[in-house]
């Protein structure tokens, strides 16, 4: 059987990290840009720390699934109308980012579990790197991946590599149907985008990836395995191709190589030229940055803007602590079980998923195409203001939460004041 041809379907997301010695002082920093279709809302939301009974489901955006005894706190950015989450973050600071990826095998529009799913999933079930890609390959073993991955009857459908991290090390985790590859970075700036990256140095794998390869033609188990090289429809050349958004994604990360900061991350996340903010009938709708402190007595942050296109957004900064809220003005109408997405057929119609945030964000960028200078000049005013507050708090630490409980939420009050 010939290879499916190669998708004609935008490629989207880029996600990095930066650990030490690339950035300056012990800090991991770590950020994505969610590059969905122009129309979707991504809202970020809060979900604190649960408990659950044995025998309990979990509804995930199409299927129900078994419940863990325990969840983890998270913070999400996520498309509104699914369950799971394009990045975030939980209280034990580990972070993951997912990317459409596609390859010889071909993709199943069967509902299981979404890549973005598997995200969340993983940020509620893991307290390092390691164990939350752990949980995903338990998870896709079982239930495995797939439905449409766009609130649409026209169906997108792809396999998932995902970036994971936490304060002393990274994963790169790359997925095609329940087969599976990951590297492990312990220094230095890696980045994903939408196409695989492993090659040969794997540190973890399915236990029958290579065989399966095999039994497809596409190893002969004589040469050296390379999984982007076996399972890509393209060959490791192309990926290292200077036009590709991985490519000029790697070079932003070497050429600040020392000094990378979360500065320098949002600056690449705003990076038009290079196509990682992009722009189109698929665009950048959320951003997140965060920044996590090797010493664990220190507390991490994580920078979210809710709002498309990062250059005309302003990176608000959310830390856990106790007595968090569901954060209201960045979180969407729901639908309940009258969601189009909850019926079948689903996506008969599309509600309106707007959350406050996005509203005046939407009538601000309108002004910001003509007279918007003087709006954009105090947008970064406010986005710098945090960062400087909250780079004492990564400095010496916080002894008074209530000073960072409602950090985010009065940001976006402020925000929110700048466009009025």
């Amino acid at each position: 059987m010939a290879a499916p041809s190669a998708p004609s379907y935008p490629c989207s997301c880029d996600t990095f990290v930066a650990l030490p010695p690339s950035t300056v002082g012990e800090r991991v920093i770590f950020g994505k840009n969610s590059d969905r279709p122009c129309d979707e809302v991504q809202e970020v939301v809060y979900f604190p720390a649960a408990k659950y009974s044995a025998g309990d489901k979990l509804e995930c955006t199409y299927i129900k699934i078994d419940q863990v005894p325990q969840t983890y706190a998270v913070v999400l950015s996520r498309p509104a109308w699914l369950w799971g989450a394009e990045m975030g973050a939980n209280e034990h600071q580990v972070c993951i980012g997912n990317e459409a990826v596609w390859g010889k095998d071909e993709v199943s529009d069967s509902e299981a579990l979404l890549g973005m799913d598997l995200v969340r999933l993983g940020l509620e079930r893991a307290d390092t790197a390691e164990k939350a890609l752990d949980v995903i390959v338990d998870l896709l073993e079982k239930y495995g991946q797939g439905g449409n991955c766009m609130e649409d009857e026209c169906s997108f459908n792809y396999h998932n590599s995902f970036l994971i991290t936490d304060r002393t090390e990274a994963w790169v985790l790359e997925t095609s149907g329940k087969y599976w590859a990951a590297e492990k970075i312990t220094e230095g700036p890696r980045n994903i985008s939408n196409q695989f990256s492993i090659t040969t140095r794997i540190d973890k794998e399915h236990p029958e990836l290579r065989e399966y390869a095999r039994s497809k033609g596409w190893w002969d188990s004589k040469r050296e395995f390379n999984f982007a090289g076996v399972f890509s429809y393209m060959n490791t050349a192309r990926i290292d191709a200077s036009g590709s958004r991985y490519c000029k994604g790697r070079k932003l990360l070497e050429k600040n190589k020392g000094n990378i900061t979360a500065e320098t991350m949002m600056e690449i996340l705003r990076d038009k030229e290079s196509g990682i903010n992009m722009e189109g009938g698929f665009m950048t709708t959320g951003s997140m940055v965060s920044v996590l402190p090797r010493d664990p007595t220190l507390p991490a942050v994580h920078y979210f803007t809710a709002t498309p296109d990062p250059e005309r957004s302003v990176f608000k900064p959310f830390v856990f602590v106790k007595n968090i809220t569901q954060l209201k003005k960045t979180c969407s109408p729901s639908y309940g079980p009258e969601d189009p997405v909850k019926k079948t057929p689903r996506f008969q119609s599309k509600p309106d998923r707007k959350h406050e945030l996005y509203k005046k964000h939407e009538e601000a960028a309108a002004k910001m195409e003509g007279k918007g200078a003087e709006m954009l000049k105090n947008m970064r005013r406010l986005e710098k203001e945090k960062m400087a507050e909250m780079d004492q708090f990564l400095q010496s630490g916080i002894e008074d939460t209530t000073l960072v409980v409602h950090i985010f939420a009065n940001t976006t009050e402020e925000e929110l004041k700048v466009y009025s």
